[in-house]
């Protein structure tokens, strides 16, 4: 599915609701960034959220999609279920996530495949985790991997 429509016609993502949307059209939001399969650390006093470089062991480091995404939740118990709700409720998202763009009312970004028609341009913008993520068995310490740049704002 494609984000491209006749000239009159607006892109679902103008038109409706997180909620409104067929699943089809929910999952295409996904740009394929892999930023939400990136380890968190979050301190339990204060509810700040770190991200580490370390990706989820079942994220594909290459195409930056889930390798077992239809069974993810039962392989990975703290694999958050994407629902509307949990868009609204989940501050950690980054900001140039299309689900949270959308729900926030901004418009999805050039380089998000919906928009651009290739899937490739998230990573040709440096939007996505490649080259910059590791798998756990690599990394060590999370907290020698804090990094910053998956809350980064995105152009």
């Amino acid at each position: 599915m494609t984000g491209k429509q006749n000239s009159d016609e607006q892109p679902f993502w103008k038109t409706k609701s997180l909620e409104e949307m067929s699943m089809d059209e929910w999952e295409s939001l996904c740009d394929g960034c892999g930023r939400c399969c990136l380890h968190k650390l979050e301190d339990i006093d204060t509810g700040h959220v770190d991200y580490t470089n370390i990706a989820c062991r079942l994220l594909d480091l290459g195409t930056c999609r889930c390798s077992e995404y239809p069974t993810r939740h039962a392989l990975v118990s703290d694999c958050l279920e994407l629902t509307p709700e949990a868009v609204r409720e989940t501050a950690w998202l980054p900001s140039s996530c299309a689900y949270r763009m959308v729900n926030e009312g901004r418009d999805l970004a050039w380089w998000h495949p919906l928009v651009s028609g290739d899937p490739d341009t998230v990573h040709q913008a440096g939007v996505s985790v490649r080259g910059r993520a590791l798998t756990a068995h690599r990394a060590g310490d999370e907290e020698d991997h804090i990094v910053d740049w998956p809350l980064a704002p995105v152009k």
